[in-house]
């Protein structure tokens, strides 16, 4: 699975899809962004419901490529524009982050799952 097959398995509508495509090895969940800050590192998919630029910005920080924000949370222009920016994917689903993460997490360990 890489980070562009993402929004297919989460039922995901891209808000920023200019971003590099990399191999999806670690998915990390967190809605505190200092938390993400800590221990994000060497994650290609952060979930969360933080719907601003200060994400994007720690998403950079930590060379993480794809945001996927859930329960289709209302955006701020200017998280797309950072994001485009930086380079930075963006998704949003009606997915709860526990949908989300079970669902990358089965297609990143279940033989068989959409990868």
């Amino acid at each position: 699975m890489t980070t562009k097959d993402v929004p297919d398995i989460i039922s995901a509508e891209v808000l920023q899809g200019d971003f590099e495509d990399r191999a999806v090895k670690i998915v990390y969940t967190s809605d505190l962004l200092s938390d993400v800050l800590a221990n994000g590192r060497d994650a290609s998919v952060l979930v969360t419901i933080q719907a601003h630029k200060n994400t994007v910005a720690v998403a950079s920080v930590v060379d993480i490529p794809l945001i996927v924000l859930c329960n289709n949370r209302p955006i701020i222009d200017d998280m797309i524009e950072t994001a485009a920016q930086s380079r930075i994917g963006l998704v949003r689903t009606a997915l709860s982050q526990f949908e989300v993460s079970g669902r990358l997490w089965q297609a990143l360990h279940v033989p068989g799952s959409p990868r």
